[in-house]
């Protein structure tokens, strides 16, 4: 379902939402940088039948509306020039913005992929709207690893990943001792995409378990 929601700067941007108001927990995804795409629907189909209610804000919408890319190379070109157009702070309210559609009095988490594993991290340590956080090959948080969540945190990073070298998870790991960080040999960025040539079923799966069990335990 598509829904407009308003950002506290008075931006207006989409949003896919799944799963019922009813349920006693709910989600914030954060996107790739391939925008609300079919994938993107995937995931939050995937946990609303796990019994979450989910929002995918459109975090494109401050650059370029109604984008939906795939995985080619042209694709992550646009999809990188794109992301580069929007400042974290904005990113940050409309995750916010995110956040306050969904339903009031349930525990909130979030959870986001690629760009989106960044944002999530961003939104446990630059904000208190969450109760958990959880973040997939997130190619930014080393440079943010003297931030401190607000919220339990765990990082998800695969062993072979091009855009995330190792010594990078291992200066996350030092400096952030209470984040739970798992990472994946032989795995790629990006493995847990379906729609994508690095994509794993197995390491995907164990990934999605251990988002479920983390969110289970502290929403």
């Amino acid at each position: 379902m598509d829904t407009i929601i308003t950002a506290a700067d008075g931006h207006r941007l989409s949003t896919y939402m799944a799963g019922s108001d009813d349920a006693d927990r709910a989600l914030v995804i954060v996107q790739e940088i391939f925008g609300v795409n079919d994938h993107m629907r995937y995931v939050a189909d995937a946990f609303a039948r796990e019994g979450y209610c989910v929002i995918v804000p459109a975090l494109f919408d401050r650059a370029e509306r109604d984008v939906e890319l795939g995985y080619g190379p042209d694709d992550i070109d646009r999809g990188l020039r794109l992301r580069a157009e929007i400042g974290e702070d904005k990113t940050l309210l409309d995750i916010l913005a995110a956040a306050g559609a969904l339903p009031s009095g349930i525990p909130r988490g979030i959870v986001g992929y690629c760009w989106g594993g960044t944002v999530a991290w961003q939104a446990a340590t630059r904000s208190t709207a969450f109760k958990a956080a959880s973040g997939w090959y997130g190619g930014g948080i080393a440079a943010a690893k003297a931030e401190v969540p607000n919220c339990p945190v765990q990082l998800h990073f695969g062993e072979k990943d091009g855009s995330i070298p190792m010594a990078h998870v291992e200066a996350i790991q030092a400096a952030r001792p209470e984040v739970e960080v798992f990472v994946y040999p032989g795995a790629g960025h990006g493995f847990g995409c379906e729609a994508r040539g690095s994509y794993l079923p197995k390491e995907a799966y164990l990934a999605q378990t251990r988002t479920l069990d983390f969110f289970a335990k502290h929403l």
